[in-house]
């Protein structure tokens, strides 16, 4: 089976008995080496005496007197969301159960360690897909998307290389048009599915949302993989191609702007935003369904920004469904 998203750190973890991911010495010592964490040159003797303590013992407590006595004020919030992070983490005993208690808690943590988390617990929850299609929709979960519009489909190419890409195009326009810009990346589909697992880590393959109905029931799976994982709960979910006579009795956003169109449908309100995905869920077994909502679908909606931009919430799987037993207690 081909490796993919090495980087999420996957491989430095052990699964308990649940098959969830514990925590492991290896993991802490790979954040140790993040960008956002690793002692610049001209940091302070306290701030890379932590951090050679930590990478001696990644486990080692640490004092808030500690993280005060460095000098940089960005160096010290780092060093206090990562310890945060890692502390909470160690407490759960897994990384699913610390992500689901961080959205229970409402624990305010930077974006870029939440999208670790999350891409750690789909590489877990797809661990041995061999679809390429899913691989990429799954991406859409952790790394936010830019939409492009080309022959009149709407193609989903990762924001950080769309990004790179302009500022190639600002500092050496010649340059860019050589190089043909976003329109000359990859679109994953007819036959270049094999190409994906040599660059899941570079995130380079656009994702043919709107013309490629394979697209859209990789996204699909990898929802039902979400929710599976997380909440051991069995889901069929369907993408739809129309979102007329639809009857929002439950409906969830897939990211800010899908939550503002549905909450717009729900009070009759014409839509705020362009609606791009729209998905239709039905739960196996009924008895863990609110009575009231039993045999009814669940709507899943996700929106595009003003921006051209596709941020998804998968936290909003976890706290939004209408479970009869709360999802995170």
């Amino acid at each position: 089976m081909p490796e993919f998203w090495v980087a999420s750190g996957h491989h430095l973890t052990r699964l308990d008995r649940a098959g969830r991911m514990l925590v492991t010495d290896e993991l802490i010592l790979a954040w140790l080496a993040r960008p956002e964490v690793l002692p610049p040159a001209d940091a302070c003797v306290a701030e890379r005496s932590l951090h050679k303590r930590l990478m001696a013992s990644p486990r080692a407590k640490v004092s808030e007197m500690e993280v005060t006595a460095l000098q940089d004020r960005d160096a010290q919030e780092n060093w206090r969301f990562l310890l945060g992070l890692r502390d909470r983490l160690l407490a759960a005993g897994t990384i699913e159960e610390g992500y689901a208690q961080i959205m229970r808690d409402g624990a305010v943590f930077p974006a870029v360690f939440m999208a670790q988390l999350v891409q750690l617990i789909l590489r877990n929850a797809l661990d041995g897909c061999d679809d390429p299609q899913v691989l990429r929709a799954a991406e859409c979960f952790f790394r936010p998307q830019r939409s492009h519009i080309k022959d009149d489909k709407l193609l989903l190419a990762d924001e950080e290389l769309v990004q790179l890409h302009e500022q190639e195009m600002h500092a050496s326009p010649l340059t860019a048009m050589f190089s043909g810009g976003v329109d000359s990346l990859d679109v994953l589909g007819g036959g270049n599915e094999w190409t994906y697992w040599s660059r899941s880590d570079a995130h380079t393959m656009v994702l043919n949302f709107g013309g490629d109905p394979e697209a859209r029931r990789g996204m699909a799976q990898a929802l039902e993989a979400f929710v599976r994982h997380m909440l051991a709960l069995e889901v069929a979910i369907t993408p739809q191609t129309r979102a007329d006579e639809v009857d929002l009795q439950w409906f969830v956003g897939l990211d800010p702007v899908g939550t503002a169109i549905g909450n717009a449908l729900w009070h009759g309100r014409p839509m705020p935003a362009t609606l791009v995905g729209l998905f239709r869920m039905e739960v196996a077994d009924t008895a863990r369904i609110r009575p009231d909502l039993r045999g009814q679908p669940i709507w899943l909606i996700l929106g595009l920004g003003a921006d051209g931009a596709i941020r998804m919430k998968p936290q909003n799987l976890l706290t939004g469904l209408p479970l009869a037993e709360p999802a995170l207690n």
